[in-house]
C-alpha cells in the first residue's frame, strides 16, 4: 500500500498548481489522472497559445451562487503572481486584447512550466490511472486505484467539470462530492456557442459561416459584452457570444448591436443627404463584408437607393441593426463548452482554505466548484489561485 501526505485527483491547471505549491511546502504529494497526458485543456486553450491570465482579473469577473467565495483565493494569488512565475521560467507572452495574456509560442510552455515546478518540488504525477473507490479512514482517506491502494492525509479534488469530454472530462468530481454529503448545484455548459433552428436565421448563419463582426454589443438578462461575434453553420459563436452564453437561459432573447460604435440614425441621415443615389446594400458593404451586407439587406430590408427611404424606414433600419433580437434554439453543449457552470456548492467549502466544511481533509479546487470566470484568462487565474490557496493548508 502506498502512502502520501497529499493526494490530488486531476492533473489539470488547478491540480498541478496545487501539487507544486504543496510539495514546495515540504508535503509529500501525488497526483493521479486517468488521462494519458497532463494538462490537456491547457494545451488546447487560446487557440494553442493558452490565455493563461488577465491583467484586469477581479472577483466581478466570476459567476457563482456565492459571489464572494472567490475573493479570498484571488487576493492571495493574483494575476501578478502567475505573471511572475511565467517570467521566472522565461516564457515569452503578449497582451492580445482587453488584458488577455497569451504565450508568444505555444500553450505547452505553460504546461512545461507547471510540470517543472512539480518536478523541482518533488511532486509525483501518475497518468493513465483511474480511481475506483474512495473511503474515509481514521487518518485520512483510502483510495482504490489502477495500481493498488493509496492512503493520504489530505485529498484534493481537482478533476474539473464536464466541458469538452473528448479531453477526458467526466463527472467524477461531482460523484466524490455527493459521496461525502456535498450538494452539487445544477450544471450546464458555459462559454459555449449558440445553435439556431429558425429557418431564416439558420440560412443566414450558414451563408455567413466563418464571417466575424468586430466589437458587437451582445446583451441578455442585464449583462452585456462588447467583443467579436462569429457566424457558424450551426449558429453564433465568437467571444461576445461565448461570454453571454453563461447568462442565457433557454427561451431568453439575445439583443445584438452590430454597430455599437456608430450613431446609426445620424449615419443613415448623412448618407441619404450626401449619397442619396447609393443603394443601402452598397453603403452597408462599407460597414460589413460585401456578402454580409447583401444577405442582411435581402433578409431584413427592401434594397433601394437611400433617397427613396422614408424617415420611418430609416429609423427601422437603424433599430434592426442596433437591436437584432433572436432566441437561440440552444447551445452546442459540453462538447464545445469551455467551462461548466454550477458544481460543488461553495457554501459548504471554506473560501480561505478550499477545505470541505463537512469532511476534514477533503478539498475542492478549480472548475469542479461553482465558480466560473468570463472569457479571457479568468478561469485559468481561478485555477492558479484556488490551487495555490488549498496548497497552503493540505
Amino acid at each position: 500500500m502506498l502512502q502520501t501526505d497529499v493526494l490530488i485527483i486531476g492533473a489539470g491547471a488547478a491540480g498541478l498548481m496545487c501539487a507544486a505549491s504543496a510539495a514546495a511546502r515540504g508535503r509529500q504529494v501525488m497526483v493521479l489522472d486517468h488521462a494519458n497526458k497532463a494538462g490537456k485543456k491547457i494545451l488546447m486553450s487560446g487557440g494553442g497559445r493558452c490565455n493563461f491570465t488577465n491583467l484586469y482579473c477581479e472577483p466581478s469577473n466570476f459567476l457563482s451562487q456565492n459571489p464572494h467565495f472567490c475573493k479570498s483565493a484571488l487576493a492571495r494569488f493574483t494575476q501578478w503572481d502567475f505573471i511572475g512565475l511565467v517570467a521566472k521560467h522565461g516564457v515569452p507572452y503578449h497582451e492580445k486584447k482587453l488584458g488577455q495574456l497569451f504565450c508568444d509560442n505555444k500553450s505547452s510552455d505553460i504546461l512545461e512550466l507547471l510540470l517543472a515546478e512539480c518536478s523541482d518540488a518533488g511532486a509525483e504525477i501518475r497518468l493513465n490511472t483511474a480511481v475506483h473507490a474512495i473511503a474515509r479512514t481514521e487518518g485520512g482517506f483510502l483510495l482504490q486505484t489502477d495500481f493498488g491502494e493509496v492512503t493520504c492525509q489530505s485529498l484534493v479534488i481537482a478533476c474539473g467539470g464536464l466541458s469538452i469530454p473528448t479531453l477526458g472530462a467526466t463527472g467524477f468530481g461531482y460523484q466524490v462530492a455527493r459521496q461525502f454529503g456535498h450538494e452539487v448545484l445544477p450544471t450546464r455548459a458555459g462559454l459555449v456557442p449558440f445553435t439556431l433552428t429558425d429557418p431564416q436565421l439558420k440560412t443566414l448563419c450558414t451563408e455567413l459561416s466563418g464571417t466575424s463582426v468586430e466589437d458587437c454589443l451582445v446583451s441578455c438578462n442585464g449583462q452585456s459584452f462588447k467583443e467579436n461575434i462569429l457566424f457558424t453553420h450551426r449558429g453564433l459563436s465568437g467571444p461576445a457570444i461565448l461570454q453571454i452564453s453563461s447568462y442565457w437561459q433557454p427561451g431568453d432573447t439575445l439583443h445584438i448591436d452590430l454597430l455599437p460604435h456608430i450613431d446609426l440614425p445620424e449615419w443613415l441621415a448623412t448618407q441619404q443627404r450626401e449619397r442619396g443615389n447609393s443603394e443601402l446594400k452598397t453603403l452597408l458593404a462599407e460597414l460589413f463584408t460585401k456578402k454580409m451586407a447583401a444577405l442582411l439587406v435581402d433578409s431584413w430590408f427592401a434594397n433601394k437607393p437611400l433617397k427613396q427611404y422614408t424617415p420611418g424606414e430609416l429609423k427601422a433600419i437603424a433599430e434592426r441593426l442596433s437591436d437584432w433580437q433572436l432566441v437561440p434554439a440552444g447551445t452546442e453543449g459540453y462538447r464545445t463548452a469551455e467551462v461548466t457552470l454550477g458544481g460543488v456548492d461553495t457554501r459548504e467549502v471554506s473560501s480561505k482554505t478550499l477545505e470541505s466544511l463537512k469532511v476534514p481533509g477533503l478539498y475542492f479546487i478549480g472548475e469542479v466548484l461553482d465558480v466560473t470566470g468570463h472569457l479571457g484568462g479568468f478561469n485559468f487565474q481561478w485555477a492558479w489561485a484556488s490551487g495555490y490557496a488549498a496548497a497552503q493548508y493540505v
